[in-house]
């Protein structure tokens, strides 16, 4: 198999970063023969850090380098327009037509999208409401506090739910619990009592049950919680506690962090809280 072409890739941001990541390496995954390295030059903001930036990637590249930018100053934004880059500035490629589709020219503010302030202060705080009852319920603590969950994920141990719950709360503001079903209560073969209030809270996730030793030997090596066979033992018994409860799931294996929220949200009819 021939290796895969190599390109050096940079977002550059005179704020977080964020949003310059997050739209490029949206774009790059349609590209999946190219390896892509990826570096995250945040908060340039003055002349001198661009210029030193620019001069640091014309260092380290091998090749043309492809550079994402969301920069709100015209004068930073030409320096790097004018280096020898494929310099794609995704800011000026959406304001411009919004300038003159609205007839006026935007705020040219540093900062905006990700800036706490008067108009998004109330998505601040229920992100980090969401948060805080993400990290004080996870891993089946404060079952008390369920009343309170929209949604109430479970699986085994290590199949993507407390990932899964941050991303929920941090996108959408939901306010979302897990629970891993123990060795125990998969003996029972029954919903543990303590949930059967919450059922129609609950969604399940599943793993493959290779990938899920994968997982559990990187955290406890060559322990019978890694072991091959009762890995295939609780995901057999777990998915046959979904059917016989008609719990709706999702199986993790090959699906991203972003792709299994979505259909949660879908699935449990969940609105985001965070506009």
């Amino acid at each position: 198999m021939p290796e895969k072409i190599k390109r050096k890739v940079y977002f550059i941001s005179d704020g977080t970063g964020i949003t310059a990541e997050s739209l490029g390496q949206s774009l790059l995954t349609q590209f999946d023969k190219i390896e892509f390295e990826t570096q995250t030059l945040p908060y340039i903001n003055t002349a001198k850090k661009a210029d030193e930036v620019i001069a640091e990637i014309t260092i380290q590249a091998e090749g043309r380098p492809i550079v994402f930018s969301t920069l709100v100053d015209k004068n930073i934004r030409s320096q790097f327009q004018a280096a020898s880059f494929l310099c794609m500035d995704l800011f000026h490629t959406f304001i411009s037509p919004l300038e003159q589709e609205l007839k006026m020219e935007s705020s040219h503010t540093i900062g905006k999208t990700h800036g706490v302030n008067v108009k998004n202060y109330n998505n601040y705080m229920l992100r980090m409401s969401a948060v805080n009852y993400v990290l004080s319920n996870d891993d089946g603590a404060n079952i008390h506090e369920y009343a309170h969950a929209d949604v109430i994920l479970l699986g085994v141990s290590r199949c993507g739910k407390t990932p899964t719950c941050l991303y929920l709360a941090m996108q959408f503001g939901i306010h979302a619990a897990n629970y891993p079903i123990t060795e125990d209560e998969i003996n029972m073969s029954k919903l543990p009592e303590h949930l059967k209030d919450y059922k129609k809270k609950i969604f399940g996730l599943t793993i493959e049950p290779h990938r899920l030793n994968q997982i559990r030997q990187e955290r406890r090596p060559n322990s019978q919680y890694a072991n091959l066979r009762q890995c295939q033992y609780e995901v057999r018994e777990v998915e046959t506690l979904f059917k016989r409860e008609k719990l709706p799931y999702i199986d993790t294996t090959s699906r991203s962090i972003e792709e299994i929220s979505t259909q949660i949200m879908s699935a449990c009819g969940l609105k985001r809280r965070l506009m």
